[in-house]
């Protein structure tokens, strides 16, 4: 199944906050095409329905409904890599203005390297 930034997918995401496991759960691929082409995995970043407490790196999804979200989503800058042989669903695809504030978000999340 080929991938796409800002595609919406349903995979097994690894725990965190200290919460252990695994948990099904929707999450975004942040990775380009030309990443998939070389590399065997893709870089997803955290969707939630947690709304509360959101920082500067985190963004309400304003078109959830029509993304194939169930309920009102927030993107979390907790970024993960996943080998793609992993149990993963395509559900939506996030829109050109969720896709752009989530990339504002890991503009801010990731500093630039400096030289």
């Amino acid at each position: 199944m080929p991938f796409n930034a800002g595609d919406l997918l349903s995979v097994d995401f690894p725990g965190f906050s200290g919460v252990t496991g695994i948990k099904r759960r929707p999450a975004v691929i942040l990775s380009s095409s030309t990443y998939h082409s070389i590399r065997p995995d893709i870089i997803v970043g955290l969707i939630t329905s947690q709304i509360k407490g959101l920082g500067i790196t985190d963004y309400a999804l304003q078109d959830w409904a029509t993304s194939g979200l169930r309920v009102a989503s927030v993107f979390w800058s907790f970024i993960v890599t996943l080998p793609v042989s992993s149990n993963i669903m395509r559900i939506g695809q996030l829109s050109k203005r969720d896709r752009e504030a989530v990339q504002s978000c890991i503009k801010v999340a990731f500093a630039a390297l400096d030289p």
